[in-house]
């Protein structure tokens, strides 16, 4: 209601607005005053790029800000994602070493949206922790397509609506907007020093019109590879010490008989002497449920086809065809060795030793206490498929535009082929360090680099599971534009339908009966390299040992484990709670109608507008009808339906205080809905610690009124200095909230009380902040652009809201003379909260990232650039609660790319 009045009362003044400020003409860019001053100047390269960039900005009617391609497949960054820390106010998510996830303005990366050509692409995430959501992944977007970025901070009526931080646009070249033939292509090696592996990479693009400009054809292709290594410390959720002497709320003991490596059962022994008085005086004292070392190995592969047409048969005229695929590959093999100090049946009466500081279990040593290793291979990988088409008339007093299309994709786990092998031992974790050195697991015998120490339980062996995802989008709209004479420059009106459909399959079964070492499976010693930058590790840790992933899938889909020389079985959606409960499909039909004025008087110019949007959603999923849900007739398939309707005004204007001096306010509603996954009625569950997760198709959307102010000047060609107020005042905001629900354990065969992590519209939240933005152009061939933001985000009783940042930087200064050019790129962030897992409240530590590149134009079609990116080999440590409490301590390594670039 207050942003209504504000636009009521707005309206009416303009209506007597006039001033005598300073107009900026059409000629009066910065490249034209700098022709005035004197001769002539061409701008090329970074320049060039940076000039459009700033054009984009000087000369929209909102706020944003852009970043633009130097020239055909040349993108400042190998990943769009981050050549958006680039832009005031936007930080990029690395917890695998590349830019994936981009939150704006301080919001959660699924409070934003990102369009390509002003439409939704359909996309899936590959790891099999993520489930389908409304963040996109940039790191299927091959850079080579891309002529220009606009991060739109302010909405307008005619952008799609659901975002609350930001809009991304990512707009492609056109055929009709090249050369009338245009050759462009790159060679390239990447190589990344931790993986120590190399992988060529390449792309080609050819663009063709006729000499009239009538038709246009345009295609591309896109090859990149990259065989990633992932070393790191991981522990699993968090226990507390009354565990170890189980004795629980009800003074009763909660542990189970304890089991050696041959099968035989120990009774739980209470520790002694110090360890009994530590124990007794440090009941809730905090420790991991397991800690240990990870190693990961991954091939990326991405195949990246486009092509463009256009026709215009009159001036008026164009029909314009677009089609991109996307085919990507993401398997990975993933090895886990930790100790298992957490364990119920085996670790729990095995404590002799601990120390306590400041409410943190710093040190603890067990006696014959499990670790284990888990290794999982995994088969993933993404599809995508999208056609667009474009009819658009612009003719003397109206416009006409109508586009549709369809996006489809598919993607997620299609195989995992997980085994997990156990050894007892003594041992002792220690992470008193951290977060200088995260933490050590220090053995009495050497355990870690022996294969042979390790064997699977024929009880439990491991798991074969299926989890793929899809989405698609339908979509059709229609823009008509009315032009007018005067103060009141037009008129928009349109309609949109979009039907978006994504779902999640589960699948699985238990491997059983497997009894065999590791070593059968082709191990080896871990690279010299494993564990290189991570502080306090000892020669254990680095000197583990790993399996051969092949050789493992190679046994288990072989089948010679089955009894009775049986065929290997069929995963099924029934074989655990987990699986049944984490099968569903989410249907949205959205109806959006929009109407918006755009006006200019003297200084004054802008638009105001509203948008109305009407959305049905249906969450659709297995609900358990029995209390030992362990058979597919326990289960039936229930769907949740939901409609809602929003009317979000908006303003936006500008004022041109001086000729290079621009003040602009922005006043919106908006809203942002809930994630896919999270409407679902989903869950998973930790039998041995007894937590879990899962959906609520109940949530409402995110509603917030967003007010943005900035001052914009522009001192000199090609150079500028801005300030930026925002203000987010977020209703209906979406937490985890975690409560004690009851399930079956299938581990103990009984029902057992969870604690359970679900989204709730949690209240209200806020987030407001700064941004400080300074470009230029130096003397000597020099320039920089840098720019600082503050963003200060709150929820309900102070409660951190994910992916908010306080403080972001980013520095990128270059140097660009004759045949030479070299940027470098720095960004920091501060620490982040991500999330609630198992009941601990997530972050993630501020983190910074180096990258380089310097280019030699052997011609003026053919250049050299040898690219570093993460040259630092920045550390990635997400934490529970405190930073003495690691929970994902991650280094990836740094690239290096070297290719050969040409555009004709």
């Amino acid at each position: 209601m207050r942003i209504r009045a504000f636009l009521i009362g707005t309206a009416s003044a303009m209506a007597l607005f006039s001033g005598a400020a300073y107009a900026q003409t059409a000629d009066e860019t910065p490249a034209a005053a700098e022709a005035q001053d004197g001769e002539e100047v061409v701008v090329t390269g970074y320049r060039a790029s940076l000039a459009a960039a700033i054009e984009v900005k000087r000369n929209a009617n909102s706020i944003v800000d852009s970043i633009s391609a130097e020239d055909v497949g040349k993108f400042p960054n190998t990943n769009v994602a981050e050549a958006l820390t680039l832009v005031p106010g936007v930080t990029v998510d690395r917890q695998f070493g590349q830019g994936e996830k981009v939150s704006i303005l301080g919001t959660d990366p699924a409070l934003n949206r990102t369009l390509l050509n002003g439409q939704t692409v359909a996309s899936a995430d590959w790891f099999i922790l993520d489930s389908p959501g409304r963040t996109f992944n940039y790191a299927l977007l091959a850079p080579q397509l891309v002529s220009r970025v606009d991060v739109h901070k302010s909405p307008e009526a005619r952008i799609d609506e659901g975002s609350i931080g930001g809009t991304v646009n990512v707009i492609t070249r056109r055929p009709l907007d090249l050369k009338p033939f245009t050759v462009a292509g790159s060679l390239g090696y990447l190589y990344n020093d931790r993986s120590e592996k190399g992988d060529v990479q390449g792309s080609a693009l050819v663009s063709w019109h006729n000499e009239a400009g009538t038709i246009g054809l345009l295609a591309s292709f896109q090859r990149a590879k990259d065989r990633l290594r992932r070393d790191g410390l991981e522990a699993y959720g968090t226990i507390t010490a009354d565990f170890w002497s189980g004795r629980n709320d009800a003074g009763t003991d909660s542990r189970l008989p304890t089991f050696n490596q041959d099968g035989s059962v120990a009774t739980p022994a209470d520790c002694t002497g110090a360890c009994a008085t530590t124990l007794t005086a440090n009941p809730k004292a905090v420790f991991p449920n397991a800690f240990g070392t990870s190693y990961f190995e991954q091939g990326r592969e991405r195949l990246t086809y486009s092509a463009a047409a256009q026709w215009r048969p009159v001036p008026e005229l164009t029909v314009g065809v677009d089609y991109l695929r996307i085919d990507a590959t993401y398997d990975n093999l993933n090895q886990s060795m930790y100790a298992f100090p957490g364990n119920v049946w085996n670790s729990a009466g095995q404590l002799n030793a601990l120390q306590v500081q400041d409410g943190i279990v710093t040190q603890a040593s067990f006696t014959n206490a499990l670790s284990v290793l888990d290794a999982q291979y995994r088969t993933a990988e993404m599809h995508s498929e999208t056609w667009h088409g474009q009819v658009g008339w612009e003719g003397v007093n109206w416009n006409l535009n109508v586009e549709g299309g369809m996006s489809d994709a598919d993607g997620g786990t299609k195989k995992q082929v997980f085994l997990e092998f156990l050894n007892w031992a003594n041992y002792t974790v220690d992470i008193s360090g951290a977060p200088g050195s995260p933490g050590t697991i220090s053995y009495t015998t050497d355990v870690l680099g022996n294969p042979a120490a390790f064997r699977t339980d024929p009880g439990w062996s491991g798991n074969l599971v299926e989890k793929p995802t899809s989405d698609k989008e339908r979509y059709g709209q229609a823009d008509l534009t009315f032009k007018f004479d005067g103060s009141l420059k037009s008129l928009q009106v349109g309609y949109k339908y979009r039907r978006h459909e994504t779902g999640q399959r589960y699948a699985g079964v238990t491997v059983a009966g497997v009894n065999v070492p590791a070593g059968q499976f082709n191990t080896s010693q871990v690279s010299d390299n494993y564990l290189r930058g991570f502080n306090g590790v000892n020669d254990q840790m680095t000197g583990r040992f790993k399996i051969d992933g092949n050789s493992m899938v190679d046994y288990v889909e072989g089948g010679s484990w089955v009894p009775g020389g049986g065929a290997v079985p069929t995963p099924s959606q029934f074989a655990a709670v987990e699986f049944a409960a984490g099968n569903w499909d989410v249907t949205e039909d959205i109806h959006a109608a929009y109407a918006q004025i755009n006006f200019e008087q003297g200084a004054l110019r802008g638009n105001i507008g509203a948008r109305y949007v009407n959305t049905s959603s249906e969450s659709a999923g297995f609900v358990c009808t029995s209390g030992t849900c362990a058979a597919a007739t326990d289960w039936v398939w229930q769907a949740t339906n939901k409609t809602y309707e929003n009317v979000l005004p908006s303003i936006n204007i500008a004022i041109d205080l001086k000729k290079d001096l621009i003040f602009r306010a922005a006043a919106t509603q908006v809203i942002a809905r809930p994630n896919y996954a999270d409407m679902t009625n989903s869950f998973w569950l930790a039998d041995s610690i007894l937590t879990g997760g899962g959906g609520n198709p109940d949530l409402d959307p995110y509603e917030s009124d967003n007010f943005n102010a900035s001052l914009e000047w522009y001192f000199a060609p090609r150079a500028i200095l801005a300030g930026e107020i925002f203000y987010k005042n977020i209703t209906n905001y979406i937490l985890s909230r975690t409560v004690p629900e009851q399930h079956f354990n299938t581990s103990r065969n009984t029902i057992s009380t969870y604690n359970v992590s679900r989204p709730f519209n949690a209240g209200s939240a806020q987030v407001k902040g700064f941004a400080i933005a300074y470009q230029q152009s130096l003397p000597y061939g020099f320039g920089v652009l840098a720019n600082y933001t503050y963003s200060d985000g709150k929820g309900q009783n102070d409660a951190d809201l994910p992916f908010n940042s306080r403080h972001q930087v980013s520095l990128s200064p270059f140097f660009e003379s004759g045949p030479i050019a070299i940027r470098g790129t720095y960004t920091w962030r501060s620490k982040y909260f991500t999330g609630i897992d198992r009941g601990d409240n997530m972050f993630v530590r501020d983190t910074a990232n180096v990258d380089l590149s310097a280019t030699y134009n052997i011609t003026e079609n053919i250049g050299l650039t040898i690219s570093g990116m993460n040259l630092t080999d920045s550390e990635y440590y997400a934490y529970a609660n405190t930073p003495r409490l690691p929970r994902g301590v991650y280094r990836t390594g740094r690239r290096a790319l070297a290719s050969v670039n040409v555009n004709f």
